[in-house]
């Protein structure tokens, strides 16, 4: 039988017990693996072990896509009318809520992440993009096109069938909403994969929809390794479609794997080395404000970390002596406090990855500013890290490195700041700093990559397209574009007349 996880919470803004299975859910089930394996789930904030869980292996896959088969040919897909799953998942929303606390605390307590950032922003927006989607189930339409008048065309945009999911560690409740959302409203059942460092909230998010009442089958998660796992899922021959956020690097092996298998469809959210923009004309108060969350929210680990501060030469001086001043006073400590902004990087290997980058800055002569250590002396701790004298051939400008870490650039007009700016192989993000709308514009559209912000940053919507150009994706999440991941269009053709 699979173990169960029990902790006590006894922080401010949460107390409570919880209790939960923590095995493969499959079916409906709570299941041991195959092989009887655990992985150890590890507090980044002092290297020691929450809990196991079991870990899924390519035998649990085969039985995970039989089951997902199962339903969709049975109990979902085009046997469960649109608003029939819009209710299931509108209940699901209900959960959610009734347990947003207890899915902050958990976010928090694997992932390392503030539970005020996870309450407010995880687990709000994971509420909000299930709910949207909800609204869309029933309102997945086809076309009639006018040919002849013997002839009646129209199409229909059919669930795939089981599709494959693959999610990072670094928002771990979100990205699971922002995949399942769009994947369930469609009609299709989900073979999903969660980090192995932050699989807590997905494991007990198969309660809630087991208690939404979701047929055993429609919903499958599998805690496992990349390698094991999650190659399996992406060669999988019975998988149609598969879905992946995370690095660059593993969405090439990802797609490589979809082609050599049955060439299913690949949907990718990768990496990003977002610039921010900011002109001499911009509201320096705020845009020191969004500059510092842009890159140090989420300790750094977000694709779209404003990392590459571009600020134009007449008011470079005052924004870095504000900026160095916001940077300081930013509280690094226990997530679970309520005045901390910055808790630890989401694991050892993280850790030893982001600290390398910043030895690597050090080496190619670039100057740190502040930071460029670690903080304290257990845990994962790092403290923001903020660069100058920095050349584009630098790994630190050029290379995600996915952690408080940023460089600052001096810039002396638009032509050569946009130019900078997409001298990247990614092209996830990018903002503007200036209160010339004209100028704003202009430069939003010139920049390479998908998001555009202007006067703002990391600011998402369930209802608004989010993915990326060049190496960093491939399709859309969010909106009414993610729901085009999610159908295969069929044109049926009927004869009213034409004699042969």
């Amino acid at each position: 039988m699979p173990s169960t996880f029990t902790h006590e919470f006894n922080a401010p803004a949460f107390k409570a017990k919880v209790s939960f299975n923590t095995g493969l859910f499959i079916n409906g089930q709570f299941v041991d693996g195959s092989d009887n394996t655990t992985i150890d789930v590890i507090n980044p904030t002092n290297g020691k072990v929450i809990t196991s869980v079991s870990e899924g292996t390519p035998k649990d896959v085969d039985l995970a896509v039989d089951a997902a088969h199962a339903a969709f040919d049975t109990t979902w897909g085009l046997h469960t009318p649109g608003a029939q799953r819009s209710r299931l998942m509108s209940k699901l929303v209900a959960l959610m809520e009734k347990n947003a606390d207890e899915l902050a605390a958990l976010e928090a307590l694997d992932n390392g992440k503030t539970f005020n950032w996870a309450r407010n922003i995880d687990v709000a927006g994971s509420i909000d993009c299930i709910r949207y989607y909800a609204g869309w189930a029933d309102k997945i339409t086809g076309q009639v096109q006018e040919t002849t008048e013997d002839k009646l065309t129209y199409s229909r945009h059919e669930p795939i069938g089981v599709v494959g999911q693959i999610i990072p560690w670094n928002f771990p409740l979100l990205m699971m909403a922002w995949k399942i959302g769009p994947a369930l409203a469609c009609g299709n059942t989900v073979v999903l994969k969660p980090s192995e460092f932050t699989p807590l909230t997905a494991i007990r998010m198969c309660h809630l929809i087991s208690e939404a009442g979701f047929p055993p089958g429609v919903v499958n998660v599998l805690t496992g390794y990349g390698n094991t796992t999650g190659n399996a899922i992406s060669s999988h021959m019975r998988i149609e479609k598969v879905a992946f956020t995370g690095s660059t690097l593993v969405g090439r092996k990802i797609m490589e794997a979809a082609a050599r298998s049955n060439l299913k469809n690949v949907t990718l959210e990768l990496g990003g080395k977002s610039p921010n923009i900011i002109f001499d004309d911009a509201d320096i108060e705020q845009a020191v404000n969004w500059a510092v969350f842009g890159i140090f929210w989420n300790h750094g680990q977000t694709c779209t970390a404003g990392s590459r501060i571009f600020v134009q030469e007449g008011i470079y001086d005052e924004f870095f002596k504000r900026f160095m001043e916001k940077t300081r006073s930013l509280k690094i400590g226990d997530p679970f406090a309520p005045d901390t902004f910055q808790g630890p990087q989401v694991s050892e290997i993280q850790f030893n990855r982001i600290m390398s980058y910043i030895e690597s800055g050090k080496a190619a002569g670039a100057k740190v500013e502040i930071g460029g250590e670690r903080h304290g002396s257990e845990g994962y701790f790092i403290k923001p890290t903020i660069f100058t004298n920095v050349d584009p051939s630098m790994k630190i400008v050029q290379e995600e490195i996915f952690g408080p870490v940023c460089v600052l650039i001096k810039f002396k007009d638009e032509e050569d700041v946009i130019k900078q700016a997409n001298d990247t192989l990614y092209g996830l993000a990018a903002a503007v700093f200036t209160q010339d709308l004209n100028r704003a514009l202009n430069t939003a559209h010139r920049l390479k990559a998908g998001t555009a912000w202007i006067n703002c940053v990391n600011s998402f919507n369930s209802n608004v397209p989010f993915g990326g150009f060049k190496q960093s994706g491939i399709g859309r999440e969010c909106g009414d574009y993610a729901l085009t991941n999610y159908t295969a269009v069929k044109a049926v053709h009927i004869n009213l007349g034409h004699k042969m």
